[in-house]
């Protein structure tokens, strides 16, 4: 896996510190090129990867309703913050751990220490603040000292129609991504 130096540091203090609180800190994804992140998607698109038990390309025949499906927990290509180096899965990427005493302990110390090391929670729930975008990730963080000039650049240069290069991107020009989805995150990674 691959990180942004500044990015790895701040995470390996982070771990130090929570493990002296008996936590244990692991980076479960980092770094995601955009083939990697295509290869994510287009293996939930043709049903190669199964979606909460499903293959998506016989339960969801309908294209466009599919490509929200699969954007409730993963970005397209082109738009995932793990591009940058900047945002690290931490202890896994499913919600089910978090639900665990284990995972709610890590949540917990991870809500009240990570903004210290520089950290956000980028898929908070949603709600008033942040009624779009991705479902709550417990397990997503970003390194807010790289990632919040990181988003205002992505807003400045990136246009919807520049998303492409994957399995069902003829979709992309019916949706907002980059305001439903990579601008809305966690209103404090701003």
């Amino acid at each position: 896996m691959f990180l942004r130096k500044e990015t790895l540091d701040a995470f390996l203090k982070m771990a130090e510190a929570a493990d002296k609180d008996m936590i244990d800190l692991k980076i479960a994804s980092a770094t995601r090129n955009f083939d990697y992140q295509r290869g994510i998607w287009n293996n939930k698109w043709s049903g190669v990867t199964l979606v909460e038990g499903n293959d998506l390309s016989k339960s969801i025949p309908d294209g466009l309703e599919r490509f929200k499906k699969i954007l409730e927990y993963s970005a397209a290509p082109g738009t995932s913050r793990h591009h940058w180096g900047t945002d690290i899965d931490i202890n896994g990427a499913v919600p089910e751990y978090f639900a665990t005493e284990k995972g709610q302990k890590v949540y917990e110390w991870l809500t009240k220490n990570a903004p210290s090391f520089g950290f956000c929670e980028t898929y908070n729930l949603k709600g008033s603040a942040r009624g779009t975008g991705y479902n709550e990730e417990k397990w997503h963080w970003s390194y807010l000292p790289l990632s919040q000039t990181f988003t205002q650049e992505y807003k400045n240069l990136i246009k919807n129609e520049d998303i492409k290069g994957f399995l069902g991107d003829e979709h992309v020009t019916s949706l907002d991504l980059i305001n439903d989805y990579v601008l809305a995150v966690n209103p404090e990674c701003i």
